[in-house]
C-alpha cells in the first residue's frame, strides 16, 4: 500500500496497566511494530505499561477526554456499559473453551457494542485470561476459611458482593497499590490471574495460591473512536488488522506461559492449594443472582446455553 505524499501524521497513546514482562505489554508491542510498519511510519504507537498514563479508570477518562488513545481494560467498563460485568460474572464459565465461545461469539458481540454505544470506546481485538486465583498467607480451601479476610479486589460491584457473601471482607483498590498493601499487611490476600501474580511479584508478599478459578474472563484493548474516525479509512483499516493479528500473536504467547506459570511460582516459593470449586461456586450463585439486572440474567443464560 503507498500513502499520498504529505498527509498527516498520527500518534497513539496506548497506557495499560501491567509490566513490561507481560505478554499484554508484548502483544502491545507487536500491534505498535505491525501499524508503524504498515502504515510506513504514518501511524506511530507510542507504548506507555505499568499504569504510567495513570490507573486503569484514568487511562479510560484520558481517552475519553482524548488526552490518550488505547487502554487494555474489561469488566471494569460495566461502571458505564452493564452487560461488561458478563465478562467476569463468578463462576459463569466451566472451561476456557466456554469463555472463548462466548467471547468470539454473539455475547461478546453484544458487550462490545454496548460498551462502544455508552463510553466512546472500540473494542480492537480480546485477549483470554487465566482463571483468576485467590492468594493469601493461610491456606483457603473453603469459603468458611475466608471469614473475615481483608482481601483486595478490582472495583467492580459484583466481585464486592460474591466475596462478602464468601464471608470475605473485600476492599475495591487499584493494581497499582496491591503489592505495597500486601506489604504492609493492609490486606492480607488478592485475587488474580497467575500472569499478573507473577508479573507483580505477590510471591514475594504471599504464600498461598489457592485454586478457586472463580473468575474465567477475557479483556478488550480498546481505542477511542473519536480517534478511531479521525484516521482516513486505510489507516483504520491498518489499525484493525494489526488488532486482529496482536490478538493472534497473544493468544500464542499465553498459551505458553499459562502452561509454565504455576511451575515458575512453585519455585518461586508459592504453594499450590486445591480449593473446593463446587463449595465456592455454589455459595457465589446466590450473591451474583441477586445482583444482576434482568438485562445481565438474559445475557448469563446466552451464555450457559
Amino acid at each position: 500500500m503507498t500513502f499520498a505524499k504529505g498527509s498527516d501524521n498520527y500518534t497513539l497513546k496506548f497506557g495499560h496497566l501491567s509490566s513490561e514482562d507481560n505478554t499484554w505489554h508484548k502483544a502491545a508491542l507487536k500491534f505498535k511494530e505491525l501499524v508503524e510498519e504498515r502504515s510506513q511510519g504514518k501511524v506511530q504507537v507510542k507504548v506507555y505499561p505499568n499504569s504510567q498514563l495513570g490507573k486503569e479508570m484514568d487511562v479510560i477518562n484520558s481517552i475519553q477526554l482524548g488526552t490518550a488513545d488505547m487502554t487494555i481494560t474489561g469488566e471494569s467498563l460495566q461502571n458505564w456499559a452493564p452487560k461488561a460485568a458478563l465478562m467476569a460474572v463468578p463462576y459463569a464459565f466451566e472451561s476456557s473453551e466456554q469463555m472463548r465461545a462466548a467471547a468470539g461469539g454473539v455475547v461478546g458481540q453484544e458487550i462490545s457494542q454496548e460498551i462502544t454505544a455508552k463510553t466512546g470506546l472500540v473494542p480492537l481485538g480480546w485477549f483470554e485470561r487465566g482463571p483468576r486465583y485467590l492468594t493469601s498467607n493461610r491456606p483457603i480451601k473453603t469459603p468458611e476459611d475466608l471469614k473475615g479476610i481483608k482481601l483486595r479486589v478490582p472495583n467492580v460491584p459484583i466481585f464486592v458482593k460474591v466475596w462478602e457473601e464468601l464471608g470475605a471482607k473485600p476492599t475495591p483498590m487499584a493494581f497499582s497499590e496491591v503489592f505495597t498493601s500486601l506489604q504492609q499487611n493492609t490486606i492480607e490476600a488478592q485475587e488474580n490471574p497467575l500472569s499478573l501474580i507473577d508479573s507483580a511479584s505477590f510471591s514475594e508478599v504471599q504464600k498461598n495460591i489457592n485454586l478457586t478459578a472463580h473468575v474465567r474472563s477475557w479483556i478488550y484493548v480498546v481505542i477511542g473512536e473519536d480517534k478511531l474516525n479521525s484516521l482516513p479509512a486505510d489507516l483504520q483499516a491498518i489499525v484493525k488488522q494489526a488488532a486482529i493479528d496482536m490478538q493472534a500473536y497473544e493468544n500464542e504467547l499465553f498459551l505458553a506461559e499459562e502452561a509454565q506459570l504455576k511451575d515458575k511460582l512453585t519455585k518461586a516459593g508459592m504453594v499450590m492449594v486445591e480449593a473446593d470449586q463446587k463449595a465456592f461456586a455454589s455459595k457465589a450463585k446466590v450473591a451474583v443472582m441477586k445482583n444482576l439486572t434482568p438485562d445481565q440474567k438474559a445475557l448469563l443464560e446466552k451464555i450457559k446455553n
